[in-house]
């Protein structure tokens, strides 16, 4: 089956666009304003509907930025010392989560002492809300035809456009590709999205010790990220980092996966319940 060609922009109106993976972005904060405001319902006086607002827009700011300070630093610093003014023209693309990542913790720092709060106790009120967010930025990659998977013989596979696996291939022969690939934008949005979602929506569903639902989340990204690179094609510029097999996107997970751990592991010597 081929890949269903979307046209990436929706309306034009001169040079400005509306554009499916900014809308996906746009869908991706407003659901976790609305998931922020629900479950700050089981926070009673304690997030105020402004808090949420002001969350949203923090996390937001860290996620875009960090997002492309890390896409840049992981996956393209060579560009960079060649050219450090290509870090501003973000309208060429590229962005890296474990970038954003750490750009939303910068900013839930700032956000913690704003407000006052611990800093684990605003990041164990925000993780339950992010996934559905990732899982739409992953939509949002496979509607630009980014991410192309794996050649596969499996019947999920798609057939891409030559276009869309420039670097990753030496036989391709006009517009279209002769074999399959994994959609794996889809296999990410189903696991870093929905079953993420599923999974440390029921761990925060009670009141739990300080770092627990943070330690849950950090520990099933950096698992369902991790499985998932398997399918997807390593970026063609820097192919497997070692071992024939090992990609930048484990690599980076590896370190939440283990801090994810530790996590868990000291909320268990904490008293009393943050979240």
């Amino acid at each position: 089956m081929q890949y269903p060609i979307i046209d990436p922009i929706i309306v034009s109106l001169g040079p400005v666009a509306l554009r499916w993976y900014g809308l996906t972005f746009l869908a991706g904060f407003a659901a976790v304003w609305w998931l922020g405001n629900l479950r700050a319902k089981q926070h009673a006086n304690k997030w105020s509907p402004t808090d949420i607002s002001d969350l949203v827009f923090y996390g937001a700011m860290g996620a875009v930025l960090g997002g492309r300070v890390g896409y840049v630093l992981f996956y393209n610093f060579g560009t960079l010392l060649d050219d450090p003014l290509y870090l501003l023209r973000i309208w060429e693309g590229g962005m890296s989560f474990h970038g954003g990542f750490l750009g939303v913790g910068v900013a839930m720092l700032l956000f913690a002492r704003k407000t006052k709060l611990g800093w684990l106790e605003v990041t164990d009120f925000l993780v339950p809300l992010c996934p559905i967010g990732l899982g739409f930025g992953r939509i949002g990659n496979f509607i630009n035809m980014e991410l192309p998977g794996r050649v596969t013989e499996s019947p999920f596979g798609l057939v891409y456009l030559c276009d869309a696996v420039q670097g990753l291939t030496n036989t391709c022969i006009g517009q279209w590709e002769t074999v399959a690939r994994h959609p794996s934008p889809l296999y990410q949005a189903l696991t870093e999205g929905l079953l993420l979602f599923v999974v440390v929506w029921f761990v925060s569903s009670k009141p739990r010790k300080a770092g627990l639902v943070s330690g849950v989340f950090l520990m099933g990204y950096g698992c369902v990220r991790f499985f998932t690179e398997n399918f997807r094609s390593p970026d063609s510029h820097i192919g497997f980092i070692a071992f024939d097999w090992l990609t930048m996107g484990q690599l980076l997970s590896l370190p939440m996966l283990i801090a994810g751990i530790l996590l868990v592991l000291w909320s268990r010597t904490q008293n009393a319940p943050n979240s």
